[in-house]
């Protein structure tokens, strides 16, 4: 995958040295509920898995690029299911799930998958506004989905459109004429 720069971040591959900050990052987000390392770095290797990091594209004052935000996708043949977008909490405000989520819709296209599916929690408002945005439809209610906490979410939907990686058949003799 070649880096994309957008936001200030580069995306690049989640590679298993990332799951420590991975794993950081969705205790942050998610609480009791969050992944462990262990689910993580299976989720990582499965079958049908695309997971992507963001990457401050400047050093931080110690000379680093810590991982700022993951998201991932699972593709089953038909449709993409999209498994986790994280976003650094301090940082949620310069659009880099939007960037993350271009990136999953970019490679659902690619995949040339029918539609992405999602859960979001019902709470959950910066998301369902970021899903909306990029056209994300609502389908129904998942009751008591996020576990421990027991809280809802909403199952929602985007169609995928590939007519610009439609390749023209063959021309018969005389189409370019005019």
């Amino acid at each position: 995958m070649s880096p994309h720069r957008t936001h200030d971040v580069r995306l690049r591959p989640l590679r298993a040295a990332d799951l420590a900050r991975v794993v950081q990052l969705e205790h942050e987000l998610f609480g009791r509920g969050a992944w462990t390392y262990g689910m993580l770095a299976a989720e990582l290797g499965g079958q049908g898995r695309w997971y992507v990091a963001a990457e401050p594209v400047r050093l931080d004052a110690a000379g680093s690029q810590p991982l700022v935000g993951y998201a991932g996708l699972w593709y089953d043949g038909d449709v993409v299911q999209i498994m986790t977008i994280g976003v650094d909490p301090a940082l949620q405000h310069l659009g880099i799930g939007s960037t993350l989520l271009t990136a999953l819709i970019d490679r659902a296209r690619v995949l040339r998958a029918e539609a992405v599916l999602l859960e979001v929690r019902v709470d959950n408002d910066a998301a369902l506004g970021m899903y909306a945005k990029f056209g994300f439809e609502q389908l129904g209610i998942r009751k008591r989905y996020y576990q421990p906490e027991d809280v809802d979410a909403y199952t929602m939907r985007l169609e995928l459109s590939h007519e610009d990686a439609v390749v023209p058949g063959p021309r018969e003799p005389g189409d370019d004429a005019a």
